[in-house]
């Protein structure tokens, strides 16, 4: 007999999607381009940096062919950044996660990567260039989590600081795990009903989603039981007063 797939994604199946991020590379040696199902990669020319998947460029950094570029998000400075804003400017809500690309026309107005009349269509992660060396400062990416554990583990050497960025991470895990926490307890008591997730990550949401949803569902079996109980109560008073109007009509 089959056994039951749970709901969601698991975290293993976070961390293979995540392999398709882009992240930035140097190469070592010349490389050919390489047809995969997403796309030709570029060709690779020493010193000329280029992007790639999360998988190639871990592949070419273990037989020594390239070296990684951390993305400028983790780096302590913009951890440390991360920390505040998740503490002191808004210890309710989350980070803002990166904002769309853009880009300037020749009158140097921007505008977003979003629109379908361009050859280039950007929609969602993995396909936005959040990991990259170009990407912004200050803002957590949707695989936040589990691209700084893979680049931790098998490219601590291409990353400055790499023991204080472990340690900043771990610092920030436990912050968003208590918001996370903090905020289903909220949902449980009733407030406000609505929990905004708009920032946290795929991680995150894969770790908490069995907890989460049993909460959802336990407040909505006790918000159908008070609503069943309230509509007893009116049918109860409304019988009762029928039945009173009724004795007051014998009596005339």
């Amino acid at each position: 007999m089959a056994l039951p797939l749970p709901s969601g994604l698991v975290p293993s199946e976070v961390a293979f999607l995540c392999e398709m991020e882009l992240v930035t590379v140097v190469p070592r040696q010349r490389l050919d381009s390489i047809d995969l199902l997403s796309g030709s990669t570029p060709m690779l020319r020493p010193p000329h940096r280029n992007n790639l998947p999360l998988w190639l460029a871990l592949l070419l950094k273990k037989q020594r062919r390239a070296s990684i570029i951390s993305p400028p998000w983790l780096h302590p400075d913009s951890l440390r950044d991360i920390i505040h804003h998740e503490t002191k400017v808004d210890p309710q809500g989350w980070a803002p996660p990166p904002p769309p690309p853009a880009r300037a026309d020749g009158r140097g107005n921007a505008r977003r990567l979003n629109s379908f009349m361009d050859d280039e269509v950007v929609l969602s992660p993995p396909f936005l260039p959040s990991c990259t060396a170009d990407a912004p400062s200050g803002a957590l990416p949707y695989h936040w989590f589990e691209l700084a554990e893979m680049l931790l583990a098998h490219a601590a050497d291409d990353i400055p600081a790499s023991a204080e960025i472990r340690s900043l991470l771990r610092d920030l895990q436990e912050v968003r795990a208590a918001k996370m926490r903090a905020s289903t307890a909220e949902l449980e008591n009733g407030v406000d009903g609505v929990m905004s997730l708009r920032g946290v990550g795929a991680m995150e949401l894969a770790e908490s989603r069995g907890f989460v949803t049993g909460v959802v569902d336990g407040v909505r079996k006790v918000g159908a039981s008070i609503e069943a109980k309230r509509r007893e109560d009116e049918a109860r008073l409304g019988d009762g007063a029928d039945d009173g109007e009724s004795d007051d009509e014998m009596g005339l």
